[in-house]
């Protein structure tokens, strides 16, 4: 399994959202994270990153 460069924190500063969110969407996800500044695995940073934007941009909303 592979690591991102990624941690909690700096999605959430990445996707304007809080580390709290960040949090509550990982144990939504069922993804076990200890700390914020924890570096994630690959897979744990795709989740996390899929879900927000999906939540950004839900299907049927045009981006342009």
């Amino acid at each position: 399994m592979g690591f991102a460069d990624l941690s909690i924190a700096e999605i959430a500063a990445d996707y304007s959202m809080t580390v709290d969110k960040g949090f509550s969407l990982y144990n939504h996800l069922l993804i076990a994270d200890k700390h914020q500044k924890t570096r994630l695995a690959l897979a744990a940073a795709k989740a996390i990153i899929s879900q927000l934007l999906s939540e950004k941009y839900p299907k049927g909303t045009s981006t342009c």
